[in-house]
């Protein structure tokens, strides 16, 4: 009888809380509360140490806790008993998943509250990278960071590994006396370095949102809630960079709530990192790649504290729905952007994201299209496309354009204050929606709702945004080609934005001698802005322009953000005269790359 409650218990769970991303059983046990206590070793490029656990069990029957890991070498686990004993157990790894992993099954003899595991992580732990010093920027000792998102927490702690579940921690590091370990969490503790940091995480968050970094770092304040670590060379650059992000603090907490995690910090990492941004709370982490000298690039900054609202505070539940985090947060960063650089930059970023996800559209299938797409059986890290992103914001700029901003500003600051701190569905927010907002069918229908949300591409109610100051550039653009002389463009005003655009548009118009008047004129092969270069390299090799390739080697081997290689290295994989030069520049290059996107380029060269 037993047996059959259990079974009966088991396929509920399943109803109630789904995540095909992760073995755990979290709806019949889960752990509101996570110690750490590890140890980095630099030589062998693993933690060590040991997880402790808080269970919280949601039903007298159940006896077993499931939970995520990837390539975890354990040592043993224990479990504390009511009266404080702690006592072995016994457990076992379920059938291994070249993406997700494995279930860690852990007996109870009975629900204890707390549970330690004893373990090791792999060198090749798909949620750290292990730089030595010779790929730092300072070259004088090791960095280490971690990034979780979306799966990968589970490749350094044993733990339930979905946004489903919720938690808070705290967290003994320890490392050699010359570096200093930072968290997504509270710093303060770790004035000196000493080799022995402890950290605290009071607010619930997600598993894919914990994190860890260690290296040469030092710290600068940017004002009394925000400041920087970095490697040395980069800290007052960084500091000069983004010193608009306390103004953008109060600009979104004016329109959103105010701020919830205490302090905003960026860590600026090496340039390795895969993403631009990772908005692990209290401590964004950053790559140097936005570094640009003119702030041209600083909308990642309002993107990344924009999560603190969207994706930290309220969070997709499942990774199907990530249109729940990117989307609000892209909407939210375009908001800050707008009121503290001006409309016209906004306008002009958000069209550029336009084109963005009209060149993802063309290439991704329709079913991806969808603003809730199902990633059952794949990596969930495929989500990651511009649709969640790009076409998530556009859905919550149709609504706010057919209510007011009047009206969908309060709406969404309420949003925020309802669900704060909570896991959100689609459905749940569609009901929230016809509850607070859809009060008027004439204004905005069900069925273009549901269009936005469940059609692939765009919807039939999608305007375009236009900018006058991109069409002045298309004007010139065609006055040049005309007549073949650069002065017909008059770029002495032109922003990053306006460049973008311009490469943009080259691929379908130009010859190699037009690119190499440009490049001759302008330098682009060698700008040092990482957007523009991956935009110019990317119509060097749609023209076969060869003079670019040097640049491009150097590029490929410096920088490691998977926006811009992984596209690069796509388009030399699928033209034969460069694909063994492609794969020549990808072995001096891959050691200095993140384990994420040496997956991606491995599959795209077939190695």
């Amino acid at each position: 009888m037993r047996v059959v409650l259990l079974v009966l218990l088991i396929l509920a769970a399943k109803v109630q809380a789904a995540d095909p991303h992760s073995f755990s059983n979290f709806a019949l046990v889960s752990h509101p509360t996570l110690a750490l206590d590890l140890t980095a070793d630099f030589d062998k490029q693993q933690l060590h140490g040991f997880v402790e656990l808080e269970l919280d069990w949601h039903h007298p029957d159940v006896r077993e806790l499931i939970l995520d890991s990837r390539d975890l070498s354990i040592k043993k686990v224990m479990g504390q008993s009511a009266a404080g004993k702690w006592l072995q157990l016994s457990y076992s790894f379920g059938e291994k998943s070249p993406t997700h992993g494995q279930a860690l099954r852990i007996e109870f003899p009975s629900q204890l509250p707390k549970v330690r595991v004893y373990y090791h992580t792999s060198p090749q732990a798909s949620g750290l990278q292990w730089l030595t010093k010779e790929q730092t920027s300072e070259k004088q000792h090791p960095f280490m960071y971690s990034q979780s998102q979306s799966i990968h927490a589970r490749s350094w702690i044993p733990l339930q590994d979905t946004p489903a579940v919720r938690l808070n921690f705290q967290a003994r590091i320890q490392t050699p006396k010359q570096l200093l370990a930072v968290m997504g969490a509270d710093n303060s503790a770790n004035v000196d370095k000493d080799g022995d940091y402890f950290f605290r995480m009071p607010q619930a968050i997600p598993s894919y949102l914990i994190a860890l970094a260690i290296g040469d770092l030092e710290f600068k304040a940017m004002s009394e809630r925000t400041g920087v670590y970095a490697e040395k060379v980069w800290l007052d650059k960084a500091v000069a960079e983004f010193s608009d992000t306390e103004q953008m603090m109060q600009v979104a907490s004016a329109m959103y709530g105010d701020y919830p995690w205490g302090r905003y910090d960026l860590l600026i990492l090496p340039a390795s990192f895969p993403f631009g941004g990772m908005e692990n709370p209290r401590l964004s982490f950053i790559t140097p790649t936005v570094i640009a000298g003119d702030k041209s690039l600083v909308s990642l900054i309002a993107h990344e504290l924009a999560h603190s609202w969207s994706g930290n505070l309220v969070t997709n539940g499942s990774w199907h729905e990530l249109w729940l985090n990117e989307g609000f947060t892209n909407y939210v960063e375009n908001r800050i952007m707008e009121q503290v650089f001006g409309p016209e930059r906004a306008l002009l970023e958000r069209q550029l994201s336009v084109q963005d996800l009209e060149n993802d559209l063309d290439q991704l299938d329709a079913k991806d299209t969808l603003l809730v797409t199902d990633y059952t059986g794949r990596d969930p890290d495929e989500a990651f496309t511009q649709v969640p992103y790009v076409k998530g914001m556009l859905f919550l700029q149709f609504l706010e354009q057919r209510v007011g901003r009047a009206v969908f500003d309060p709406f969404l600051k309420n949003y925020f204050q309802t669900f704060a701190f909570q896991s959100m569905d689609t459905e749940k927010f569609l009901r929230y929606l016809r509850k607070t907002l859809l009060t008027d069918p004439d204004i905005v229908s069900m069925g273009e709702i549901l269009e936005w949300l469940y059609q692939p591409g765009l919807a039939s109610t999608f305007v375009a945004p236009q900018s006058d100051a991109f069409k002045q550039v298309d004007q010139q653009r065609v006055l040049w080609q005309q007549s073949g002389t650069l002065t017909d463009l008059q770029t002495n005003s032109w922003s990053i934005h306006h460049w973008l655009h311009f490469i943009g548009q080259l691929a379908a118009t130009v010859d190699t001698a037009q690119l190499q008047q440009l490049d001759q004129g302008f330098g682009l092969s060698q700008s040092q802005n990482a957007e523009v270069a991956t935009a110019w390299f990317k119509v060097a090799l749609a023209k076969n322009y060869s003079q670019a390739l040097p640049a491009l080697e150097q590029f490929l081997i410096r920088v490691g953000r998977r926006k811009f290689v992984v596209p690069l290295y796509q388009q030399l994989s699928q033209n034969p005269q460069h694909l063994e030069w492609a794969k020549a520049v990808y072995q001096r290059a891959r050691a200095g790359y993140h384990p994420l996107t040496q997956s991606a380029v491995d599959k795209l060269l077939k190695l």
